[in-house]
């Protein structure tokens, strides 16, 4: 019953829908005392409820078994707003448009998100004539690595998935790239804007290369 719904998650739900456990009964046809039991603990809802349910509460069943109201609030499909996600359990990376209730190997994964640039997470970048070589000076073991690059343009993603004891590299087509990502597995997201198209010299982090 752990991934089961919970009796706050429809308790939660249906306060930030300004339900009344009996206005939420008549919508479901159920009595507010089962909600009530639901609610408590007492009970679980019928399987056969959670669609009709999730309906009620203006949510996802996903969302209704993960307790949380989750909105994409990306409506117009700016790609540079997407989002990752990774499993834990398997390494699946997901890209998605905006935030989203994403599960994966039965674990309701959480959004990335990017964290400062240090010394051990430098992106290096290079422009290739219509291609940007991207690396890092990164460990590449079997518990400590980079997951994936991607570059994103406002056309849509460019991923590469890199795995252990590989590179830490990869290439990506030049044309109207925003944002340049690098996941690693322990440490998170890094980001790195590269510089405006246009007849630029190679660069590294965002640095003229010296000739």
């Amino acid at each position: 019953m752990d991934n089961y719904v919970t009796g706050a998650a429809i308790k939660s739900l249906r306060e930030a829908k300004r339900l009344t456990q009996e206005e939420l009964a008549e919508r479901i046809h159920v009595s507010a005392k089962a909600v009530s039991k639901w609610e408590t603990g007492k009970g679980f809802p019928d399987i056969s409820l959670l669609e009709p349910l999730a309906k009620a509460l203006d949510v996802s069943v996903i969302a209704l078994l993960s307790g949380e109201n989750i909105r994409n609030r990306n409506r117009a499909f700016n790609m540079l707003k997407s989002v990752f996600y990774v499993c834990p359990a398997c390494g699946n990376v997901i890209c998605a448009t905006g935030e989203a209730v994403i599960s994966c190997c039965g674990i309701v994964l959480p959004p990335l998100t990017h964290e400062p640039t240090d010394e051990s997470h430098q992106i290096r970048m290079e422009f290739v004539e219509d291609e940007i070589y991207v690396s890092m000076d990164h460990p590449m073991t079997k518990v400590h690595y980079i997951s994936f690059f991607a570059a994103v343009s406002d056309q849509g993603v460019q991923m590469v998935k890199l795995y252990p004891e590989g590179s830490a590299e990869a290439r990506f087509k030049r044309s109207r790239v925003g944002i340049l990502w690098a996941c690693c597995n322990r440490h998170g997201l890094y980001r790195l804007t590269p510089p405006r198209t246009g007849n630029l010299p190679p660069m590294r982090n965002g640095k003229e290369c010296a000739k």
